[in-house]
Parts: C-alpha cells; sequence; structure tokens
C-alpha cells in the first residue's frame, strides 16, 4: 500500500522535458512542498523533443474521430491548452496567432485533409487551389514555387505556432522560483533504476548509486521511459527530422509574422527564430524507429538515440520540399539538423495512470506526436492521477492499457503520411548515409 497523500508528501519526477516541467509546475502551483526531479541533462535537455525553435498549436476545438468519448477528450484537452497559452503568464508571451495553411498533394493525402472533421468553409477556412493561391497567403518573394498538385485551406486566425524552447525554460523557472528542485548531470541525474521495494516503487536510483527514495514516482521520461520500466509494448519511440537554414537579415524581416504552413505529406516550415536567425522545417514522413531484438526472448523493440545529423535521404526530402515552394532556399546549406524523438501509443490516446500494480508510481507518457502544445496543462492532468481526481472519459482514454499492444502492429502509420517512397514506416538500422552539417560553413555561404 502506498504511503498517504497529502502536501508533504515527497514527489520525484523522472524526466525534466516537456511534461515532466508542465508537472512540476502544477505540484508546485497546487501546494506540493516536495518536488524533485531527475534529468541528464538541465533544462532544456538537448534530447528533448521540447527543444525546438517552434511547433504548430492550432486553438479551439476539434473531432478526434467518430466515437463522443474521443471527442470528449480532444476536445477537454485542446480547449485547456487554449487557455493556458492565451491566460497563462508563463505561456501567453510565447504564443504567436500567426494563421496556418494545411494541404495535401495525393489524392489519399487530399482525402484525408478534407475528412469529415478536417477543415471547411464554414469553420472558417479558406480554400487554396493554385500556385497563386498559396503565394498569396504571405509577402511576395516568401513562397516562390509552383506548388505541383497541392491543394489546401488557409485558416488566418485561432491557430500559429509557440515558441517551444521558450516556453520550456519559462515553465521550469517558474517551477524552480515555487520551490522545485532540478538534478541533472550524466550521473547524478540520470536514472539507472526505479526503486522496487514490498510490491510498490518507492523512487530511483541514479547512476551515482544515489537512491532517491519518494511517497510518489511519476515517470515522465518521453521517448525513454520504456528503458526505464516495461511498458508492456504500449509505446513505440518514433522519431522524426528536422533542419535550420541560416537566413538573411533581409530575409528575416520578410519573413515574419508568418502563417504556419504545413503539407501532410511533404513538411511544415514556420517564421524564423530572430534570436539564431533560422528557419526551421521539417521533411514529413510517418516516423523512423531504431529496431532491437532482444536474442533472450525475440521481443523487438525501438531503441532511442541522440544525433544531432540526419539521413541524407531526409535531407532529400527536406530539399524536395522547399524545390516545391521555396526553390530560393532549396540548395542552401543546412545550419543544423537533429532527429527527434516521442513515444507513440496504439492509438496515440496519452497514456496517464496510476500504475495498477505498484500504486505509488504515476505515468505520464505517451505524447504519440501531438504533446507538446499541451505543456501549459498537462501536468495538471497527471497530477489529477496522482490525486485520482480525473474525468471518468479521460481516465478511461489515458488508462494503462497493455491489451491495446498485444500483438501490436509496430509499422502501423497511424494516420501519417509521407511522400511517395517514403509513406511507410522506416528503420535508422537500414540508413547508410548521414548528413555532415557544419554551421559555420552555412555561416560562410549565406
Amino acid at each position: 500500500m502506498s504511503a498517504p497523500l497529502s502536501l508533504d508528501s515527497s514527489i520525484l519526477i523522472v524526466g525534466a522535458g516537456t511534461w515532466g516541467i508542465s508537472t512540476a509546475l502544477h505540484l508546485k502551483r497546487r501546494g506540493y512542498k516536495n518536488v524533485t526531479l531527475l534529468d541528464p541533462f538541465p533544462v532544456p535537455s538537448p534530447i528533448s523533443a521540447g527543444n525546438d525553435v517552434n511547433k504548430i498549436l492550432e486553438l479551439g476545438t476539434f473531432a478526434a474521430g467518430a466515437d463522443s468519448d474521443e471527442r470528449y477528450v480532444a476536445n477537454t484537452l485542446i480547449n485547456e491548452a487554449t487557455k493556458g497559452w492565451l491566460e497563462d503568464p508563463v505561456f501567453k508571451p510565447y504564443f504567436h496567432e500567426t494563421g496556418c495553411i494545411i494541404a495535401a498533394t495525393s489524392e489519399a493525402g487530399r482525402a484525408h485533409m478534407n475528412a469529415a472533421s478536417g477543415p471547411s468553409e464554414d469553420a472558417g477556412w479558406l480554400p487554396l487551389k493554385t500556385k497563386e493561391d498559396f503565394q498569396a497567403t504571405m509577402p511576395k518573394g516568401v513562397l516562390t514555387g509552383d506548388f505541383p498538385g497541392w491543394e489546401g485551406w488557409w485558416m488566418k486566425k485561432g491557430s500559429g505556432w509557440i515558441h517551444a524552447r521558450k516556453s520550456m525554460e519559462s515553465a521550469a523557472r517558474e517551477a524552480e522560483r515555487l520551490g522545485a528542485v532540478f538534478v541533472t548531470g550524466e550521473e547524478k541525474g540520470k536514472v539507472e533504476s526505479l526503486i522496487y521495494e514490498a510490491g510498490d516503487v518507492k523512487g530511483a536510483k541514479t547512476f551515482d548509486a544515489v537512491e532517491h527514495r519518494a511517497d510518489r514516482t511519476i515517470l515522465c521520461a518521453g521517448a525513454n521511459a520504456g528503458i526505464i520500466f516495461d511498458m508492456k509494448d504500449q509505446l513505440r519511440p518514433t522519431a522524426w527530422t528536422l533542419a535550420h537554414i541560416r537566413m538573411t537579415k533581409e530575409e528575416l524581416q520578410l519573413f515574419k509574422n508568418l502563417p504556419v504552413l504545413f503539407n501532410i505529406e511533404r513538411g511544415f516550415f514556420m517564421e524564423p527564430d530572430e534570436d539564431k536567425g533560422e528557419l526551421k522545417m521539417c521533411d514529413e514522413h510517418p516516423g523512423y524507429c531504431n529496431w532491437t531484438v532482444d536474442p533472450q526472448n525475440s521481443r523487438r523493440s525501438s531503441v532511442p538515440f541522440a544525433k544531432h545529423q540526419i539521413p541524407k535521404e531526409a535531407e532529400e526530402r527536406a530539399r524536395g520540399f522547399l524545390r516545391e515552394i521555396m526553390p530560393h532556399l532549396a540548395e542552401r546549406p543546412f545550419s543544423f539538423a537533429r532527429i527527434c524523438w516521442c513515444a507513440d501509443t496504439p492509438n496515440r490516446a496519452f497514456l496517464i495512470s496510476k500504475h495498477p500494480d505498484y500504486p505509488s508510481l504515476v505515468l505520464g507518457c505517451g505524447a504519440s506526436g501531438h504533446g507538446f502544445c499541451h505543456i501549459p496543462v498537462i501536468g495538471g492532468f497527471i497530477t489529477d492521477a496522482m490525486e485520482d481526481k480525473l474525468d471518468p472519459r479521460i481516465k478511461h482514454s489515458f488508462r494503462w492499457r497493455p491489451e491495446t499492444a498485444v500483438n501490436r502492429k509496430w509499422d502501423d502509420l497511424q494516420d501519417r503520411f509521407g511522400p511517395e517512397g517514403s509513406n511507410r514506416m522506416m528503420n535508422f538500422g537500414d540508413i547508410k548515409e548521414w548528413t555532415t552539417i557544419q554551421p559555420e560553413i552555412a555561416e560562410a555561404k549565406l
């Protein structure tokens, strides 16, 4: 049996990325006095998916499938997140309501985009049919491509982008100001194992051999959660690829306050980061895994690793995307690139729950590629799970559910798309060549 929960309880958060920081902030705002976070890296961690220039954000209500409970959960999440981005002083400065363009190229992609729950004129979206339509959404000189086969929609308000890294840093500063303790370092902050005792989890042991005992342990380790705790195949670590291009001062002005442009089969970009003067873009695809097989039981698993380069094939996809929309930038050297990991559940619903066998262990993982925009509020849901206060429908959606991962289809695309030849789950083990990006060369050639 777990110790009674009170504001004096010691709470240990494993992972100080997006969800771990949000959880610490909400715990401190609720008055919990003893909150500690463990992470191998200081905030912002170089391997956190949230340590990024920008992320896409669509405000308001949307439907998620035909199931009324699914719609309820999805709408509750996005409505709470919307309130956080618009009202919470910790996050409000980092939301930029510049609008959003969504597009597709193939017949299948357009059908997915135009599904019943997708954009429509009745919902305030403007249709985009020609290259001139697309080019007119941004200042002259930004979109110079021919947009071959593109069709899409433009929402001028109610969406935009968020500065991810600055949002994380702001939340961490506020959590620390309120008394949360961050323990970081390759040995003293990296968890070697959880502490199992008397049929429960009593904290975590780090690689410096220190035992961090706690009344409650919250696992917010992202794609690495399955390395620390057996998730029963409920998490599939999946990676995507991103790159930056250095911009001139004149380009930074021209590209200011642009709507996000996202083709669900090609990629996306949004306005450059003024601090570093770089334009971020991603080539779109269903994702990469890093498959390994355990020789003892033949169990297949995807193991995350950090790398600040991308496969050459991803570079070519990114440049192909640019050739269609901004050919004047397509051959410019990349100034930065990385692979970015997340963890997919079988149905892409979050996994936020007390563990049924270990009453003091709370799970906060399974972001499934759409977790960052919830940073203002996700820690509140995780704290609700710890306090047994989750709304029943949300609790059911977020539950511990290993039955959904039995005979899991590991190559499931999960409603994601990519260009021809890359519209499939890919394996880093098949990659023969990676980029060798050198930022100083990109600077010299600008």
